[in-house]
């Protein structure tokens, strides 16, 4: 069964002890694509250089600025990752969006950044790696005013409900589902992920952060995505072979890896 991880950290520290064993251990769950996430501009570069180094691994990365970070965006876009979005191995912008949450950015510069994160990933010709969490409404106003059905993407970790699942779906965009979709409490979030178009559907660890049941409160890495995946294979009653093969055909598609 080939397997993929729509969104990692493999870059975080938290690795550092042992990403070559991280590494191994996925490729004997798998995992034969992975897409290792930016944040800031040097974990954005970070992210490349694994990606780089890694290729006969299957990983590929996504440059961007978390919306944590968008405090510490200029007026433009670094030189480094302007360049680093026309390097093949660059498959996305993000990880970008809005965090009202947190709001460790304030909500104006969060919405300006994202804005032209949008705008970066149109002329690149790049699909958005998404983040939100308690701010569905304005990041669909943004996504919508700046028009980003033209690059398309996905809303990683999807936490919305049927609504915001429907608004993501209407604009071209995958949902991906992580570790919370097999916590106990999160039934809502399972409804939606049993009525997501096939077409439509990734999952992902978000690793190291989330790692799903029953390792939550643990350090996630790639190879457990496998958890999350089965779940979601009981949730739509298919054979895990042609779930994988359904997933994985959808990251080609948005990925183009």
């Amino acid at each position: 069964m080939r397997l993929i991880d729509s969104h990692c950290h493999l870059n975080d520290e938290a690795f550092d002890g042992d990403r070559a064993q991280v590494l191994a251990r996925a490729k004997e769950a798998g995992l034969t694509r992975l897409l290792v996430v930016g944040s800031d501009e040097a974990t954005s570069l970070g992210a490349l250089d694994l990606a780089r180094r890694h290729a006969d691994d299957g990983l590929y990365c996504a440059v961007g600025v978390h919306p944590h970070e968008s405090r510490l965006m200029g007026e433009s876009i670094p030189a480094s990752l302007q360049e680093a979005l026309s390097d093949p191995r660059v498959v996305a912008v993000g990880e970008t969006g809005l965090d009202y949450y947190y709001d460790h950015s304030e909500r104006s510069v969060q919405r300006d950044v994202f804005a032209r994160q949008i705008a970066w990933a149109i002329s690149a010709s790049l699909p958005l790696v998404v983040h939100v969490r308690d701010a569905f409404d304005d990041a669909f106003a943004i996504l919508e005013a700046e028009g980003a059905r033209r690059c398309g993407g996905v809303l990683h970790c999807f936490s919305g409900g049927p609504d915001e699942a429907e608004r993501a779906l209407e604009l071209g965009f995958y949902l991906s589902f992580a570790g919370p979709l097999t916590y106990k409490k999160n039934d809502v979030l399972r409804a939606v992920a049993a009525a997501v178009p096939l077409d439509r559907i990734l999952v992902e660890t978000d690793s190291p952060y989330l790692a799903p049941h029953p390792l939550r409160g643990k350090r996630n890495e790639p190879a457990h995505v496998v958890l999350t995946f089965k779940v979601l294979a009981g949730l739509r009653g298919l054979d895990e072979e042609e779930l994988a093969s359904l997933i994985g055909e959808n990251g080609r598609r948005l990925f183009g890896w």
